[in-house]
């Protein structure tokens, strides 16, 4: 399919949503661009940090944990806003509005192994790490729950 008669499709499909969907999808376009930017710029920081902070300057050294830490923890950052995108990318797609689940709990488990991975565990507390262990279990139950009740619902389809 051409890219006109892809623009033509869409258009048409457009004016088939009522006034509050139109809207609700110019928003999500809206957002999803602003963090395509956000993840560009995200980029372009860690690269630069990359290659002027570490390998430039000559202090890349793979056992400094710190310097592991803060390379991870921005690669992440730019991970959670890649999935960002493409739940509100899948939620444009979509007729129903309803944002998936599924997304929400993976967005979150990504942004606590960030905080995992950063985390100086010399200066954290036991009941903080404590804290963060029962929230990345809990994610991962509601994960391991939606995933199979996913796969019911398409088994039965």
């Amino acid at each position: 399919m051409s890219i006109k008669e892809e623009l033509r499709d869409a258009g048409e499909k457009f004016r088939l949503l009522s006034l509050y969907q139109r809207f609700e999808h110019i928003v999500v376009l809206i957002l999803t661009a602003l963090i395509a930017v956000i993840v560009v710029a995200a980029i372009w920081n860690l690269s630069l940090k990359i290659l002027f902070g570490l390998v430039l300057s000559g202090s890349l050294d793979p056992s400094d944990y710190s310097a592991f830490q803060a390379v991870f923890g921005m690669i992440f950052t730019v991970i959670i806003a890649l999935e960002f995108k493409k739940s509100l990318l899948v939620m444009a797609e979509r007729r129903d509005s309803v944002v998936q689940i599924r997304s929400v709990v993976m967005i979150a488990l990504l942004a606590i192994c960030r905080k995992v991975i950063i985390l100086d565990l010399a200066e954290t507390d036991a009941m903080h790490t404590l804290a963060l262990a029962a929230a990345i279990l809990a994610l991962g139950i509601v994960y391991w729950l939606i995933r199979d009740s996913d796969q019911c619902l398409d088994n039965t389809a």
